[in-house]
Formats: structure tokens, C-alpha cells, sequence
């Protein structure tokens, strides 16, 4: 259960399975949990900023519109992947400060866990939507994101620069 769902704040979602079992046992398991995510987060007023779909967890970056509404899109999100993998959830809300380093923590997560190279590399994450453009239509970006240029592809390099930059994040 989200302990603060403010609207208009981005928040910092991490999904963990139970007990340290996995969130997904294959790559059909993704697709169907991207596929869930697009089709809850418009009707529930989220906009989901970043996500990332690791094997142990998930961490999404999301701005809720309304009250408890982040609450109910992972509450929905739960019940449908719960016939696969059983979800527990945390979460906090970030300043606008906190916004890029959280996005780019979220897309690097793959890196540090040593899975791939390089965040291009990893097809189950909104590093290619942000990065490239090729857009994903899960993705809607946050007002931080935006500041990064005055057109799409001004904002694709400035976060691919932002990406490959040796900026230490805290744990």
C-alpha cells in the first residue's frame, strides 16, 4: 500500500516479489505487466514517467492526478499479475529536484545489475521511449524531462548525455 499518493507529485514506485521471488518467470510475463500498466494508468489519471521491469523488481515513475489514484492503478496492476507473481510495493514522492536522477536511476538499474552494457540494451525499459524516437506509448514525461530541450530530439540527446554521464546516484 502507497504511503503518500499526492496528485501532481512524482513518486518513486519499486515492486518487489514476496519473499524474494521473482516478479517475472519469462518475457511474456512483461509484456502482459507493460500491456496492464497502459491499459490502467490513463483511465486511473497516472502518468507514468519511467519504468523499469527487472526479473527480482519493478520500479515505475509516476505522477498521480488525483488522490489515491496511484494507490488504485497498483492495486489493479497487483490483482491481474497476481495469478503469476505476488507483489508487495513501496514507495516515496520526489521534488522536481529528484525527478531526472530518479528516472535515470530507474533506467540504469539494468547497468548496475550488471544484465546489459548499456540501457539500449535492455528491451524491458523506458530507456529506448526516452532516448530515442521511437516512442513508447506507455510513457508520458514529466514537466523535469520536458525542460531538457525545446523539441523531441533536442530532449532525446540531452537524456542520452544525462544517461552516459558519470554522475554518482545515492543508494
Amino acid at each position: 500500500m502507497l504511503s503518500l499518493d499526492l496528485p501532481g507529485i512524482a513518486q518513486h514506485v519499486v515492486q518487489r516479489g514476496h519473499g524474494r521471488q521473482p516478479c517475472f518467470m519469462r518475457d511474456a510475463d512483461r509484456s502482459r505487466y507493460l500491456h496492464d500498466l497502459r491499459e490502467i494508468a490513463r483511465p486511473e489519471f497516472c502518468a507514468v514517467h519511467a519504468y523499469v521491469l527487472m526479473d527480482e523488481r519493478i520500479q515505475l515513475l509516476l505522477t498521480p492526478m488525483a488522490p489515491g489514484h496511484a494507490a488504485r492503478m497498483l492495486e489493479a496492476l497487483g490483482q491481474r499479475h497476481a495469478d503469476r507473481i505476488h507483489l508487495r510495493c513501496a514507495t516515496r514522492p520526489l521534488l522536481d529536484d529528484d525527478i531526472l536522477r530518479c528516472q535515470r536511476r530507474i533506467e540504469l538499474d539494468p547497468v548496475r545489475a550488471g544484465v546489459v552494457s548499456h540501457p539500449r540494451h535492455y528491451r524491458w525499459s523506458s530507456y529506448a521511449g526516452n532516448a530515442s524516437p521511437v516512442p513508447d506509448p506507455l510513457l508520458q514525461p514529466h514537466r523535469a524531462w520536458l525542460a531538457l530541450g525545446h523539441d523531441a530530439a533536442a530532449r532525446q540527446r540531452a537524456w542520452v548525455e544525462l544517461v552516459a554521464s558519470p554522475v554518482a546516484l545515492p543508494a
